[in-house]
């Protein structure tokens, strides 16, 4: 996610404080791609939503770090190379360095050639878990970066009432804000169970937060 801003003053304090990062320095040692994936590790550890055997689809996965933290969950040793005991999918709309395990599709998986890959990839399987890390490039104009929020939370939940089996469970990030309430209430409409987290790895000034849905209510299978 990108934000333009003119201020050199503020890139370089950004700068220093992403290059002084707890989360920074764990993942370049333990070799994650991101520090996003200590945010899904903790909703994780949580809630206990990734299990051996699982088939978890990555949303927005670019540029990979969530899709290795699942693909070590998954791994008898959790391991980030070896025996992978489930399946990883994951989509982007831009190209991700490949992962050992993981099945990638680039493109609009709202598109019919992408969605036949996947439905290929799927070999009439569903999803246990649906994690989406997608967020827009904000324009520090509040309705229309409100506005493009709710968009791809909406496609993920439209995704996940239908490649999801309905005792599965959906991740996804928002930010507080004007499309927050909505957020929540559409969660609250399509899931039993609807657990906001604001993981210690967000940034403290960030207001990125997660919510997590969990066991689809009938009403919201297709």
């Amino acid at each position: 996610m990108k934000v333009k801003t003119k201020s050199k003053k503020v890139n370089k304090s950004w700068l220093n404080d992403h290059v002084n990062d707890t989360y920074v320095k764990l993942a370049q040692r333990e070799g994650f791609r991101a520090r996003a994936a200590y945010k899904l590790k903790e909703i994780d550890e949580a809630l206990g939503l990734i299990k051996p055997g699982h088939l978890v689809v990555d949303l927005g996965s670019t540029p990979g770090a969530w899709s290795q933290y699942v693909r070590r969950r998954l791994s008898p040793q959790g391991a980030a190379s070896g025996t992978l005991n489930g399946t990883i999918i994951a989509l982007d709309l831009l190209p991700m360095e490949p992962i050992e395990g993981v099945q990638f599709l680039q493109g609009d998986f709202r598109e019919g050639e992408l969605l036949d890959q996947l439905e290929a990839l799927l070999a009439g399987r569903k999803a246990d878990v649906v994690v989406s890390d997608m967020a827009p490039n904000l324009s520090g104009i509040a309705s229309a970066d409100a506005a493009r929020i709710t968009h791809l939370v909406e496609l993920a939940v439209e995704f996940a009432k239908t490649h999801m089996k309905p005792q599965g469970a959906l991740v996804v990030k928002l930010f507080h804000g004007g499309s927050y309430s909505p957020l929540v209430q559409l969660f609250k409409e399509s899931f039993k169970v609807v657990k906001p987290i604001k993981p210690k790895a967000s940034r403290d000034k960030s207001s990125e937060t997660f919510l997590v849905g969990m066991e689809l209510k009938a009403a919201a299978i297709p």
